[in-house]
């Protein structure tokens, strides 16, 4: 993700996130942190006309990750779009030496829940009233890459469930950029 992909990602977050979307400020700190040597990592999913319709977010601090964000348009999930995004967290997590991967998901999120699932993440605990203002409980769930082999993104990484290959032949996945400041 580069400066001028913060305008169209957080319209995309206002439209999937209505009530607890990310500001700009926020998006502008993460993206601070975003460079060699720093603790973030984001990438965005653009068509071939540059729309962004994907994004998504990592920390990583000493032995540990955390996905910050992931969104997917409505338009195009179930393309297996998401899965690319999370497969691109997933090995930046492990190229970085993360011990284990952690998000925090929805309770009500069973989709985004499932795709989690299919990569090895298990529930871990709930944060109550995590997702504010509507006080929706958040969902722990944790991926242990230490305990994989180091290409272990390609061994959890499905690719592709049912879910994911309803791609209209006219509707093609859009392609993910690993776009940081620097390259």
């Amino acid at each position: 993700m580069r400066w001028w992909h913060i305008a169209p990602v957080l319209a995309l977050e206002l439209e999937l996130f209505p009530e607890d979307a990310w500001s700009a400020g926020m998006f502008w700190s993460e993206l601070a942190e975003a460079h060699p040597g720093g603790t973030r990592h984001y990438t965005v999913a653009v068509t071939p006309d540059g729309a962004v319709v994907g994004y998504a977010g990592l920390m990583a601090v000493g032995g540990d990750g955390d996905v910050q964000t992931i969104a997917v348009d409505g338009r195009h999930q179930g393309t297996g779009l998401g899965a690319a995004l999370l497969t691109d967290l997933v090995r930046e997590a492990a190229r970085r030496g993360c011990a284990d991967l952690l998000l925090e998901v929805r309770v009500d999120n069973t989709r985004a829940q499932r795709l989690y699932e299919r990569f090895g993440f298990e529930p871990v605990g709930i944060r109550r009233g995590y997702y504010q203002p509507a006080g929706i409980d958040a969902l722990v769930m944790r991926l242990d890459l230490a305990a994989a082999p180091a290409d272990h993104a390609d061994h959890v990484a499905p690719a592709a469930a049912p879910e994911d290959l309803d791609e209209p032949a006219d509707h093609p996945r859009p392609d993910v950029k690993k776009d940081t400041p620097h390259g």
